[in-house]
């Protein structure tokens, strides 16, 4: 197991815990989680393909992300409002650099005969000026417990949540069904994605959980919001019991986790006080 206990970032704004696991079955880990925490920046990747493919093409997913969103979010103007979606620009750096992603994982692929058909599903996200950019592609996913309410913000591309769309089973049955893991969208297996991209708001003593399908497919959520409500005095602790409970569980596939606490607000400078900071860096 490794574990990554991160040390408060964006102005101590925010703690933040990543703990990743072959788990029981796998003989390799093909996750990958990568954090940028002065951006606010989180990104989780799940990789699938035959041999070492998978953990390829979720390194390059990680790795592309945090690099062309933090230097995408560094240029970027504070508070510019894209005009066609009218989401921040953040966000809009963040749907473009995984789409980015996407184009290099596809390339590769068909360029090295050892990287066929590999693809991976990814879950980031992004906090700005008290909000929250939410980006997903696949069934890695991104809960948030507020106020002991643990909601699920990200809605798996997945046939089974096809079949649950459309009737077909309820979510109960759904969680129960052991044909979960084939997805309907992923980074790499075609030329483009469509990103799923959302934003919200962020409040203190908001807890958000990224996880690959290694927990939600072991663990129910009334499991995962009863580990994150009991051992909430320390994230190192939630993270530590999220990935027990899914190797005791069986344990079939690699499970990463990433948790993030909002401390306190974190709005944007604006004004005159933007370009002081920026102006002697404090």
């Amino acid at each position: 197991m490794l574990r990554q206990h991160a040390s408060m970032g964006l102005q101590d704004k925010f703690a933040c815990v990543q703990v990743t696991d072959v788990g029981k079955v796998r003989e390799h880990n093909e996750d990958a989680i990568g954090t940028n925490l002065e951006a606010g920046l989180l990104v989780l990747a799940d990789g699938m393909g035959g041999y070492n493919a998978g953990e390829v093409a979720s390194g390059i997913a990680v790795k592309t992300v945090l690099e062309l969103v933090t230097q995408g979010c560094a240029t970027e103007e504070r508070n510019a409002i894209e005009p066609e979606t009218g989401m921040m620009r953040q966000s809009i750096v963040l749907r473009d650099a995984i789409a980015r992603a996407n184009k290099i994982i596809h390339q590769t692929a068909r360029s090295q005969p050892q990287c066929e058909g590999m693809g991976t599903t990814l879950v980031a996200c992004l906090f700005y000026d008290n909000r929250v950019s939410i980006a997903h592609v696949g069934d890695s996913r991104l809960y948030r417990l507020r106020q002991n309410r643990l909601e699920q913000l990200t809605m798996d591309h997945s046939l089974l949540q096809e079949l649950v769309d459309r009737g077909f089973y309820s979510r109960e049955e759904a969680q129960r069904s052991t044909n979960r893991n084939y997805v309907t969208r992923a980074l790499g297996v075609e030329p483009a994605v469509q990103v799923e991209l959302n934003e919200m708001d962020a409040q203190p003593e908001d807890v958000y959980l990224l996880c690959s399908d290694g927990l939600c497919d072991m663990v129910d959520d009334e499991d995962i919001h009863l580990t994150i409500s009991t051992f909430n005095a320390s994230l190192d602790v939630v993270g530590q019991q999220l990935v027990q409970l899914a190797n005791e569980h069986g344990g079939r596939d690699n499970v990463s986790v990433m948790l993030a606490q909002v401390n306190d607000s974190f709005a944007a400078k604006k004004g005159l006080l933007a370009r002081l900071t920026g102006l002697f860096g404090s």
